[in-house]
């Protein structure tokens, strides 16, 4: 799993870990973004929560990871993001005991928050995949347009600066903690999540290739 502040990179990681490892990589935002396209009164309702920056109650996150991992999850997987409480942390763990299933690596990207700010005033993100890129990216600037999907290219709701800062407070209250928590079970790894995508991703590659079979 990666772990880390709203801006940090994470789902820009992920991405590249699914085409780099073939892992499926999922994140609450990804499924109720998902949910709000197709109109669900649970996307319409949890939407409203997003954009006001606070967090969607544990019980539906953790409903709807369970579903994600009895329907994708038997062969290897990763959360972006997830869990972001430590009930959240909890609840994982029994769903992943049900399931069979081992948690070998949780990744935390340490950013400051002056990197969250300039990372989150540039953020792009495709309204089809959820791919996520930077407005001041040379392949992008010109065409907005999804590498993957050709999907337009664009600002979310929910990234002004109200919004960050209530979300670096919940993060900060809520999602600190589970620092110690993983770090408690050894599977915590820190990662300087400052630098440029590519060495951050060098890093968190080397992870898991310690972690993959022989």
């Amino acid at each position: 799993m990666l772990l880390g502040a709203p801006g940090s990179g994470k789902g820009t990681q992920a991405e590249m870990i699914t085409r780099q490892f073939g892992i499926p990589v999922t994140s609450p935002g990804a499924i109720l973004r998902r949910e709000k396209d197709l109109g669900t009164p649970l996307g319409l309702e949890t939407a409203e929560i997003t954009q006001g920056g606070g967090l969607v109650p544990d019980k539906i996150i953790v409903g709807l990871i369970e579903d994600w991992v009895r329907l994708h999850g038997g062969y290897g997987f990763v959360f972006d993001g997830f869990p972001r409480t430590l009930p959240q942390a909890e609840s994982l763990r029994e769903i992943l005991e049900r399931h069979h299933t081992p948690l070998e690596l949780a990744i935390w990207l340490d950013v400051s928050e002056d990197t969250v700010r300039d990372r989150i005033a540039s953020r792009l993100q495709c309204r089809g995949c959820g791919f996520t890129t930077s407005a001041s990216s040379a392949k992008f600037a010109e065409r907005p347009v999804c590498p993957f999907c050709d999907g337009p290219l664009v600002r979310r709701n929910d990234d002004d600066v109200a919004v960050l800062q209530k979300r670096l407070q919940e993060f900060n209250s809520k999602t600190q903690p589970l620092a110690s928590f993983y770090g408690k079970m050894s599977l915590l790894h820190r990662v300087d999540g400052n630098r440029d995508r590519e060495s951050v991703f060098a890093d968190i590659s080397r992870l898991i290739e310690d972690k993959a079979p022989a």
